[in-house]
């Protein structure tokens, strides 16, 4: 790609997924990434000293101007429209940003979400997608406007979602996904030409931002479900279950051809630990105690036995999508 003026843009994100675009777009002849917005510094760590988070560290060892506000006001603003900026891209900065912020570039502002809108709007599109039990996923390059996630679409680009994918295996395929989305519109995008198509209000769905409650595995679920939500939410926040007020952290299991037992029921048999659930059987295959290390169940059994029979006590977690913006 090759442009007679010089094109120039800003970024805004906080996420590592972001890191192959800006790679791409920093390649380009005629284009320039003149600056990032990013979020301030976050502790972290054993020593919870403040870190930068990928995307500022990338643009400093690019040599680029990184400003991190709190909150980007009329002073960011200005910093754009000064530089005669030609596109603002966005993703995953964490700001619900303003009209007169949306307005600041020549031509627009351009939000790159991680799911195939308008399904999963809002904040964790990626791990709720996967432990919603969804075969396909993908990156919707679109037009911002003030309500989240809600402007025009431009363009998408899907990925399928695998039988072993994780949270963290679907995060690294959306974030290769926006490069072929932004290389087959950026020239439009730059030239204010980008055709546009409204999202249709009927399929709009929300997913909420995760928490630590939602690592609590719910036995009334099917083992199904919980299979998608332990490869879900392997990263963060985790799946886990109580025994006898001991959080034993869950890694990888597998839904078990083995007899219907009652939700929350558990039982070993021949070195294999199975839990009963709202449907089927669910196997864990690995577990972790706390201060230990993640163990497969027959290495973990050596050392710990869990009383038979032994019923899990449990609680409904709450819904992941929902229809309407809470």
């Amino acid at each position: 790609m090759n442009y007679s003026n010089l094109k120039k843009i800003i970024f805004c994100g906080s996420d590592a997924i972001a890191l192959p675009m800006l790679d791409y777009l920093s390649r380009l002849n005629g284009v320039s990434v003149l600056g990032v917005l990013s979020q301030p510094d976050r502790r972290s760590g054993r020593g919870r000293k403040l870190q930068p988070n990928p995307i500022k560290e990338w643009a400093l060892e690019s040599g680029l101007e990184v400003e991190t506000p709190v909150k980007p006001s009329a002073e960011e603003n200005e910093w754009i429209r000064e530089k005669d900026v030609d596109l603002v891209l966005v993703m995953a900065y964490g700001h619900i940003l303003s009209q007169e912020f949306l307005n600041s570039a020549k031509h627009g502002c351009y939000n790159l979400h991680a799911s195939l809108l308008p399904s999963f709007r809002g904040a964790s599109p990626i791990e709720t997608s996967l432990a919603c039990g969804e075969k396909e996923s993908g990156v919707t390059l679109m037009r911002m406007v003030k309500k989240m996630d809600a402007g025009p679409i431009i363009d998408q680009e899907s990925v399928p979602i695998t039988e072993d994918d994780t949270g963290a295996s679907l995060r690294n395929k959306l974030a290769k996904a926006c490069v072929p989305v932004i290389d087959r519109n950026l020239t439009d995008l730059l030239n204010g030409e980008a055709k546009e198509r409204e999202q249709d209000p009927r399929l709009v769905t929300y997913c909420r931002k995760l928490g630590k409650e939602d690592s609590y595995f719910d036995f009334s679920l099917t083992a199904e479900e919980l299979e998608w939500r332990s490869r879900a939410f392997r990263a963060w926040p985790g799946s886990l279950f109580f025994y006898e007020d001991m959080p034993l952290r869950v890694g990888e299991c597998k839904i078990s051809g083995a007899k219907q037992l009652r939700p929350g029921e558990l039982i070993v048999e021949n070195s294999k630990l199975m839990l009963g659930t709202g449907e089927g059987t669910l196997q864990i295959l690995q577990l972790q105690k706390p201060g230990g290390k993640m163990l497969g169940v027959s290495d973990f059994l050596r050392g710990f036995s869990f009383k038979q029979p032994c019923q899990i006590t449990f609680s409904s977690n709450s819904a992941l999508v929902s229809e309407k913006f809470h």
